[in-house]
């Protein structure tokens, strides 16, 4: 699950001009080898869209519920699984012996069955205005939307057509009644974003049920049957098909039976500019997907943090303020991406009725106020010479670049009413402004760098983005 992020240095000149050599090697056709599908560019569309909102939601947000004692995301430890932060791993959880969420299951729901879910999944679930929660999405600033068409249990939030073999389940505990997928990616179309699904391929727990007890299960569970593989291979060219996602977020791993090479030629096929992420098991992804997981420095190739408002991806309701990151903390998180080449994929963990937390909901509005400020130091941007710097005076700086302009976003409130930068070169004609405000800065050569003069009330919170137009010519 937790991913190994090498990370290399890369001038911007590269960066920028990456995109554009490789769409010139693209293929007419893409054959499933490595050599085909390393030759697929990423879309200028993926690359400067920055942040995308990640949905779970599924059977799992009915209990809604995991403990909060464990929240560092240590994947590797035996202790983890029992007291997995993870409420969309409810699952797995109820069934390791004396974890909280055995107790709470026991508590709450007698031996009710988990697919037993389902119905009341399906009634909640027909109170959801996907127009509302697109909106929602819109509002905060978010570019791309994932929504999680099949987590690790099986359930499906499309009505799919491919048989599941699984004797002990009812088709009805298998699948959403509603057609939750088809239904928001119109919904976010409307609204002018870009629709991706996520889709278990590595676990099912409706073919190799488990429960994974310690860490060494995390592979012997993985199902690798002809059946398995071949039904994976068929529902997720079902959504291609169907729903034509522009990203396909794949999770755990594929099934080796499964055909990875074929389904992401098919899927480039099939949609050119779109995006695949490096969880199939292959050498070949469009992006790398830390967990929770911050990068020290700029990274050539093109990643995309994955992490939850809270300490899980689905709906906790035991978690609450105290839990959930803060909105300054979140606007460095995002800054501090940005400036490394990364895209924040930032998830909302749904109630069974599609209804966002509040706590969560004003989080995406104060990201949203954010960006509609200071969105121009973020969105269609590169990474400068480097990401990372510290003024004079003690603020914590990040860098951006969007042609010749150069972006300086301070984390948190300026210590002082000057911004000293010694990694930036002096130039005497600087022309410094700060975004959403018309305050005229003035800007002066300090030794080798620069100072700039603030005015006494900065527009907005949080962290304070100033452009250098025409710094980098």
């Amino acid at each position: 699950m937790k991913r190994n992020t090498g990370v290399l240095c890369a001038v911007a000149v590269a960066l920028l001009m990456g995109a554009s050599s490789l769409r010139s090697q693209a293929p007419e056709k893409y054959e499933p080898t490595i050599e085909s599908l390393d030759k697929h560019p990423l879309p200028d569309w993926y690359a400067g869209a920055k942040l995308g909102i990640f949905i779970h939601w599924g059977l799992y947000s009915v209990p809604g519920w995991a403990p909060l004692t464990h929240p560092d995301h240590d994947f590797s430890s035996n202790d983890y699984i029992k007291y997995d932060p993870y409420a969309e791993w409810y699952l797995n959880t109820m069934r390791v012996p004396d974890s909280p969420t055995a107790h709470y299951h026991r508590e709450h729901y007698g031996d009710k069955g988990y697919y037993e879910f389902a119905p009341e999944f399906n009634r909640e679930s027909r109170k959801w205005n996907p127009d509302a929660m697109a909106a929602a999405f819109k509002m905060a600033g978010a570019r791309y939307v994932v929504l999680t068409s099949k987590h690790h249990e099986g359930f499906t939030l499309w009505p799919s057509t491919t048989p599941n073999p699984n004797p002990s389940l009812k088709p009805a505990e298998l699948h959403a009644e509603r057609d939750l997928v088809g239904e928001l990616t119109k919904a976010v179309d409307k609204q002018g974003m870009k629709m991706g699904l996520y889709y278990s391929g590595g676990y099912d727990w409706t073919f190799n049920a488990g429960p994974i007890r310690i860490a060494s299960d995390y592979e012997t569970v993985k199902p690798q049957s002809k059946a398995y593989g071949d039904y994976a291979f068929a529902q997720i060219h079902e959504l291609i098909e169907k729903y034509h996602p522009m990203l396909l977020w794949n999770d755990i791993d594929w099934p080796k039976t499964g055909r990875a090479l074929q389904v992401e030629a098919d899927y480039y096929n099939a949609i050119p500019d779109g995006v695949i992420d490096d969880r199939f098991g292959i050498k070949h992804a469009d992006f790398k997907s830390p967990e929770y997981e911050k990068l020290s420095k700029i990274s050539e190739k093109k990643w995309e943090e994955c992490r939850g408002l809270g300490r899980s991806f689905g709906y906790n309701r035991a978690e609450g303020e105290k839990e959930t990151i803060a909105p300054g903390e979140l606007i460095a998180l995002l800054v501090d991406i940005v400036s490394k080449n990364g895209n924040l994929l930032l998830d909302v963990g749904p109630e069974a009725d599609g209804t966002i937390p509040p706590v969560q909901m004003e989080r995406l509005k104060a990201l949203g106020a954010w960006l509609k400020q200071n969105g121009e130091a973020i969105y269609d941007t590169t990474p400068w010479t480097h990401a990372e710097g510290k003024s004079a005076e003690g603020n914590e700086v990040r860098y951006t670049r969007k042609g010749d302009d150069l972006y300086v976003t301070v984390i948190g409130k300026p210590k002082a009413q000057t911004l000293t930068l010694a990694d930036v070169p002096a130039k005497q004609d600087a022309r410094v402004s700060q975004l959403g405000s018309t305050n005229t800065l003035t800007a002066a050569a300090e030794g080798n760098g620069l100072k700039i003069t603030l005015p006494a009330q900065l527009a907005g919170d949080y962290a304070y983005s100033f452009k250098l137009a025409g710094y980098l010519r």
